[in-house]
């Protein structure tokens, strides 16, 4: 699946506004997909570094127009935890040098909430 099938809409309630101060987002996300690959759309869409990736299944609610009875339909929302301080990584190299990493990760999400 691709990026842009995988992410369908964040889903914006006053709990998901709470917790994006602790850098937690909240998607719409393909009934399919799984937490690997959750993380690999968001790392490639928003540019950011994700630590965490929550699941749930959403069961459909119950409606009713006039008489007639329906179902609204199941989905999946993930609830993501991104690096809101991505700093340098270093590591040992061969021969125990000492090497530093500076990819350029984003500290927010900008795009989320129409931003």
């Amino acid at each position: 699946m691709r990026a842009e099938e995988i992410i369908i809409a964040p889903v914006v309630t006053e709990k998901s506004n709470g917790e994006l101060q602790e850098g937690k987002y909240t998607f719409k996300v393909n009934k399919k997909a799984t937490k690997i690959e959750i993380a690999e759309a968001v790392e490639k869409l928003f540019e950011v570094k994700v630590l965490k990736v929550n699941t749930m299944t959403i069961k459909g609610k119950e409606k009713r127009v006039g008489r007639y009875v329906g179902k609204t339909s199941d989905w999946k929302k993930a609830i993501v935890t991104i690096d809101t301080n991505p700093g340098d990584k270093t590591y040992l190299a061969k021969g125990g040098k000492v090497t530093k990493i500076s990819k350029k990760y984003k500290d927010s999400i900008d795009e989320f909430m129409g931003a």
